[in-house]
């Protein structure tokens, strides 16, 4: 396998061709495509984000990186309070009005999808594969980022169904079984059949 290597320059000089170098290799990860919900009442707000991650189980806890410059971010902060919604396939419309496609802003981004609140107040999609309600336990702040710590306090999810991912610039639908059933009729060679002894 051929690789192509690439001396990182010195971080400190903090130069363009490298940050143009870190998004086209970040474009490699796949992540799953989730919303970032915020605000209570009349104030809502979210985003889509790429960067939700479990931290632990006992207490239930996740991470998600947050912009600072998002219109979601001085709401976090004041709130401390956000739900978590891991999209399925067929929630792409809710994906791209969340990453601002179309113009929506704030409440304007919560219209044609079904939500409901739980514990905190904020607005869980209806339909998510899994929705978490969570309290902010802790920011760290980094570069352009904050880093969120959230104390799980609900969870909703739903029977296991096609995942929206995004990847290369573009969304995608990972599905377990068709994929599977792709994988199944696949034709590998067994390796063991050509070895010679």
């Amino acid at each position: 396998m051929n690789s192509i290597v690439r001396i990182m320059p010195d971080p400190k000089l903090r130069s363009e061709p490298l940050a143009f170098d870190f998004r086209s290799a970040m474009r490699h990860l796949v992540g799953g495509v989730s919303v970032i919900t915020v605000g209570r009442g009349s104030e809502t707000s979210g985003m889509t984000v790429t960067s939700v991650s479990s931290l632990s189980v006992e207490p239930a806890s996740l991470i998600v990186s947050v912009n600072r410059n998002a219109s979601s971010w001085p709401i976090l902060q004041r709130e401390r309070v956000f739900g978590v919604n891991i999209l399925a396939a067929d929630q792409l419309e809710v994906a791209d009005r969340f990453a601002g496609k179309g113009g929506a802003k704030g409440a304007e981004r919560f219209a044609g999808a079904e939500w409901r609140k739980r514990a905190t107040g904020v607005p869980l999609l209806v339909g998510a594969l899994a929705a978490f309600d969570c309290e902010v336990e802790d920011i760290i702040e980094r570069h352009s980022h904050g880093i969120v710590i959230g104390r799980v306090l609900h969870v909703d999810a739903t029977a296991p169904a096609a995942a929206l991912a995004y990847w290369q610039g573009d969304y995608l639908t990972v599905d377990r079984d068709e994929d599977m059933l792709k994988l199944a009729t696949m034709s590998v060679p067994n390796p063991q059949s050509t070895r010679k002894f």
